[in-house]
């Protein structure tokens, strides 16, 4: 799926360029401007010019009215407490002037239910299967499953960094595993814990495309841009001034270190030794070129180093 459709499914907002007329959070609208921001989240980077320097993702142009996918994935976790409601089959609308958008809303829904279960399954390492997903959250949209699943796992790949991996084609059974190789998810043990995997990808992904080594400076300015402020708190992420300084330093994902020479002293990010060791830029790369519906090819520069890095080995 190209970046201008998955963007209208796995994105808070329109774009990155200071649009103030962006699609509100689904069941959460009634929330303060600072825990609507928040709650927003990093796209994929986009577009890298030849030079190697790093260009935020540009607004989609292919427009969609119904509330994104991540607009009710994001209310239905802000709001833990809300309850899901009888449902009626899809034949069976209810009073509506638009029925088609009225169903829409009802499988965003489902991919929001669908994502809290995906989520639990994940923090108790416990696979499931398609039947286990229709009974208990699809119920009577089983034709919409193929299009809920879809979005969802892509949505998880995103948002989470978690890839569904099926493990046995009959039953249709998956298991849910961390992206990219990485064996860190950021998850402390309780039910309200949210795996950072997907931002520390797109930290990782940053530094590549910025030629191996960022400024701390140029680093908050891109994922400002995505609504990812230091000292803020982050309704997914926790402190990401925290994550990235610390605890993905002790973790040994990254490097942060002094500017040599800096004077007052600079800081700068780097990848570390577990990112080396457990990823590689190619993945880094595909996985971008991925969630932006391109071929790893499309960043010519960024795909040579990353197979010269691979045929050493490093």
């Amino acid at each position: 799926m190209p970046l201008g459709q998955r963007s209208q499914h796995c994105k808070p907002k329109e774009g990155l360029q200071g649009q103030e007329e962006a699609p509100g959070l689904v069941g959460a609208q009634a929330l303060p401007v600072e825990e609507q921001e928040a709650a927003s989240l990093p796209s994929t980077l986009e577009e890298v010019p030849a030079a190697e320097s790093l260009s935020p993702p540009q607004s989609p142009q292919a427009a969609s009215s119904s509330p994104t996918a991540i607009d009710s994935i994001l209310g239905s976790l802000l709001d833990e407490g809300s309850s899901s409601q009888e449902e009626e089959g899809p034949s069976a609308f209810p009073d509506v002037e638009d029925p088609e958008s009225f169903l829409q809303d009802i499988i965003d829904e489902k991919m929001a239910e669908l994502v809290h279960l995906l989520l639990h399954k994940y923090r108790v390492k416990e696979p499931i299967t398609k039947a286990e997903m229709l009974e208990t959250v699809i119920k009577n949209y089983e034709e919409y499953f193929p299009e809920i699943f879809r979005e969802t796992s892509e949505c998880m790949q995103l948002l989470f960094g978690i890839d569904m991996k099926e493990v046995d084609p009959i039953s249709h059974s998956y298991v849910l595993v961390t992206s990219l190789g990485l064996s860190y998810d950021g998850i402390l043990g309780d039910e309200q814990s949210m795996p950072k995997s997907g931002l520390l990808i797109l930290v990782l992904g940053i530094i590549f495309m910025e030629g191996n080594c960022v400024p701390e400076e140029a680093m908050w300015e891109v994922l400002s841009d995505m609504e990812v402020y230091a000292g803020r708190e982050h309704f997914l992420f926790g402190e990401p001034k925290k994550l990235l300084t610390q605890d993905w330093v002790e973790e040994n994902y990254l490097v942060y270190r002094q500017v040599p020479g800096s004077d007052p002293a600079c800081y700068e990010f780097l990848w570390g030794p577990r990112a080396h060791a457990e990823t590689s830029k190619m993945k880094v790369l595909e996985y971008i070129a991925n969630a932006n519906g391109r071929d790893p090819t499309s960043y010519p520069s960024l795909y040579e180093e990353a197979l010269r890095v691979e045929g050493e080995g490093v």
